[in-house]
């Protein structure tokens, strides 16, 4: 990740319902526009907090990860979201050929999972959440890179110290 980190919290996440609460919970908080990178290994839980924070955002529907695709967008209330999978991008170069840029122009939130695979041609994200597999769930941490980033690591903060 480019940039430099301004703010960071860790959480505990236990479940597959605590991941999409603290989806949800995000999504209540989120400035717009918002880049917002997913990290982790396969199953570590980045689809299901995507559903988490697409439900905050009004979506009634599935919400499976855009694999196969790469993209799928999600017209609502706020704003087009687009969910992003890397997983099978052979070369970060094809970013460019599919437009990325212009859907950067066109959201209100763009969430972005395998980032590492689009290295080199994704900008610095507003936040970084890595996911990683632990003894009783998962940990999660969340970096800000962004001033809209920041105030977003500062909701989080504040909301799990009450």
């Amino acid at each position: 990740m480019n940039g430099q980190i301004v703010a960071t919290a860790d959480l505990n996440i236990v479940g597959e319902e605590a991941m999409v609460a603290f989806g949800r919970s995000l999504s209540s908080r989120l400035p717009k526009p918002l880049i917002i990178t997913l990290q982790g290994d396969l199953g570590a839980g980045k689809t299901t907090l995507s559903r988490g924070v697409l439900q905050g955002l009004g979506h009634k529907g599935a919400v499976k990860s855009p694999t196969y695709t790469l993209v799928e967008p999600y017209k609502l209330a706020v704003g087009v979201v687009y969910h992003f999978d890397l997983y099978r991008l052979m070369d970060a170069e094809e970013l460019d050929y599919m437009g990325f840029a212009d859907y950067l122009e066109d959201a209100a939130l763009c969430l972005i999972e395998w980032p590492e695979r689009g290295e080199g041609f994704l900008p610095t994200a507003d936040v970084s959440i890595s996911i990683k597999h632990e003894k009783s769930g998962r940990r999660v941490t969340v970096d800000a890179y962004s001033v809209s980033g920041e105030e977003l690591v500062r909701q989080i903060v504040r909301g799990t110290s009450t």
